[in-house]
């Protein structure tokens, strides 16, 4: 499915009255972990309360023990601090990287934003290297944008 075609289906996803905030968001990593060949890991983590860290939220992949994640540490970490997105060709080449898996290859993490506070982002590792392009960031910048809506 391209981007295009799944714009749609993201907003069906966030209108429907009948699943909660946490089922919609289960939903919208479902749907791209299967429909990107190359988004092998989708998650969200969000602002825990008044601490500066990052606690994980609803996620499709292999399990993870990065559950909280401090706010500057890793790449999740570092978007928290930034509110810029960050994407990254090849995870070997990063020093301040946490790593999942060894199968991961590249990230790509995009900021939410709900009145101009970053709340949280998105999340997806690839195992294969450099496969992100700006076509990847807008599309997860609307992303971001629908999930704004229901938080």
């Amino acid at each position: 499915m391209t981007f295009s075609e799944l714009k749609p289906e993201i907003t069906k996803i966030t209108t429907n009255a009948s699943t909660t905030s946490d089922e919609k968001l289960l939903n919208i990593c479902k749907l791209l972990e299967t429909s990107v060949d190359y988004y092998n890991w989708v998650g969200f983590y969000f602002k825990n309360g008044d601490k500066h860290e990052l606690k994980l939220g609803p996620y499709v992949g292999e399990p993870t023990d990065h559950t909280i994640i401090p706010f500057g540490k890793g790449i999740c970490g570092q978007v928290a601090v930034s509110n810029q997105n960050f994407v990254v060709p090849d995870v070997k080449a990063q020093d301040n990287y946490i790593a999942c898996s060894i199968t991961v290859k590249a990230e790509i993490v995009v900021p939410i934003f709900v009145n101009g506070e970053n709340i949280g982002q998105i999340d997806i590792d690839s195992n294969t290297a450099d496969p992100f392009t700006e076509a990847d960031e807008r599309f997860l910048e609307f992303v971001c944008k629908e999930v704004a809506k229901i938080l």
